[in-house]
């Protein structure tokens, strides 16, 4: 095996239940893919756990794509920070992010958090980052390309990738020593509804 990246975005999302997995797959995914592509002068390559073929082993190969992508794009939402796939990806590029800042202060960015759905209960690790919100934008359905309001998601998305060019570039030599991560979730936490 080549000592090489072999994804250039893994795409983390709730897999089980929601909207964030049909609009990932309808909107997100081919819209990053294509503007990625005209931005850069090689193929890009992203994964999405979607990937994995049907007789696939799929945590191997899950974790496999995951120690071969220079970056992550959680899609996030409240019920993304209780799956514990989705962490398990969250805290594996974070402790990469760690390990390449070795003594520094300011570790490189190989996390690119999106927002699909409500923040406010999102963990506080989560809330030092700063992401950008999709929240406008995220209706699932195919129809929602023929829209006025997906010209908008399509022009954000636009700035998202002139980011993303320059974070994907910046990405350290891959290593085959890159850990793999698997926190438990957080409890949950309490209700804001008074008990009776």
């Amino acid at each position: 095996m080549a000592l090489v990246y072999e994804y250039d975005v893994f795409i983390s999302y709730r897999r089980d239940g929601g909207d964030a997995q049909d609009w990932v797959r309808n909107h997100f995914h081919p819209r990053l893919q294509r503007l990625l592509d005209d931005n850069v002068d090689y193929d890009v390559k992203i994964f999405l756990k979607d990937s994995v073929p049907v007789g696939g082993k799929w945590p191997e190969e899950v974790r496999e794509a995951l120690q071969r992508a220079r970056i992550l794009i959680p899609v996030c939402s409240p019920k993304y920070f209780r799956d514990e796939g989705c962490l398990a990806e969250w805290h594996t590029m974070a402790k990469r992010e760690q390990i390449v800042a070795g003594g520094s202060a300011k570790p490189g960015r190989l996390i690119y958090p999106v927002i699909f759905s409500d923040s406010e209960y999102y963990p506080g690790y989560a809330h030092e980052r700063r992401m950008r919100s999709f929240r406008n934008w995220n209706k699932p359905h195919p129809q929602y390309q023929n829209t006025h309001e997906y010209l908008d998601f399509d022009r954000e998305l636009e700035r998202m990738v002139e980011e993303l060019v320059e974070i994907i570039a910046q990405a350290p030599p891959w290593s085959s020593e890159w850990p793999v991560e698997t926190p438990p979730p957080d409890p949950p936490r309490p209700s804001k509804l008074p008990r009776f």
